[in-house]
């Protein structure tokens, strides 16, 4: 399961959306999410996984990846599902039996918010699929450039965040690995009741925190030895430009979201 988190990856690509401009793709995936909570019925989320389907074509991310990512949050998705089923009383009753009632629109909600979770989960993790971390880093200090005004430090904060999106993975290794030595020493993980299983995560903790400090501190003596000092007066190998595929990007999700718009007015809603 630890293996299946992919958020936080970059897949190397040059696909339409790999060659978009940073700052967009991070613009119109707010879009997305937005228009996500938007939807108030299945004609306009079936406008929107038809738009995710797209996306995801038009990247060349392979689905097996895109499952991956989703696999992790498979148990919080039936979770939200069932509480839905049985806490909804709207629509036709389908079944009363003692406590349990379960009712037509409890079903309609239940499955309205399990693809809603899904397409906030791959819609937004096919922005760090599609883009390097560099990138996205220049990207988020553009955006965030107008709050320099109040003496922000800008570019420290893009950088934190995308440090913190790059090391998951590679501390997701690092759990991988911890759980296995523990397994080799003879711990049981996957046995006992509840308390039993959190207290068999203490000996992953510990040595994961130790390492995480370590790496962090490692890697800010790299930085410091080698002179980095921010975003004053750095210069970019790589220039961000808006081109035409940007543009059309942007009238597609603007087509999109007057779609949305039209179809939550003219049709009943969900939820």
């Amino acid at each position: 399961m630890i293996k299946d988190i992919t958020i936080g990856q970059f897949f190397p690509g040059k696909s339409f959306i790999h060659k978009m401009d940073a700052r967009m793709k991070v613009c119109l995936t707010l879009v997305f999410i937005i228009l996500v909570f938007l939807v108030k019925n299945f004609y306009s989320m079936a406008l929107m996984l038809v738009a995710l389907g797209v996306i995801v074509g038009v990247s060349r991310v392979p689905i097996k990846i895109i499952a991956k990512g989703v696999k992790p949050i498979l148990i919080l998705i039936i979770f939200t599902a069932i509480l839905n089923v049985f806490y909804v009383k709207k629509g036709q009753p389908l079944v009363d039996f003692y406590f349990i009632h379960i009712t037509t629109g409890g079903l309609f909600t239940a499955l309205f918010m399990v693809i809603r979770i899904i397409c906030l989960i791959v819609s937004s993790s096919m922005l760090t699929y599609t883009t390097s971390p560099t990138m996205l880093t220049d990207a988020l200090e553009r955006l965030m450039s107008p709050l320099k005004v109040l003496k922000i430090e800008v570019h420290s904060i893009a950088m934190m965040m995308t440090i913190a999106l790059r090391f998951i993975p590679t501390l997701i290794d690092e759990i991988d690995r911890i759980m296995n030595a523990q397994k080799a020493r003879g711990a049981d993980m996957e046995t006992g009741n509840l308390s039993q299983r959190v207290k068999a995560l203490i000996p992953i903790f510990i040595p994961l925190f130790v390492s995480s400090f370590r790496r962090a501190y490692e890697l800010a003596f790299a930085m410091e030895c080698r002179c980095y000092r921010g975003g004053d007066g750095r210069t970019r190998m790589k220039q961000m430009k808006l081109k035409g595929r940007d543009y059309l990007a942007l009238v597609i999700i603007v087509l999109v979201f007057a779609g949305v718009i039209l179809l939550n007015r003219f049709f009943v809603a969900v939820i």
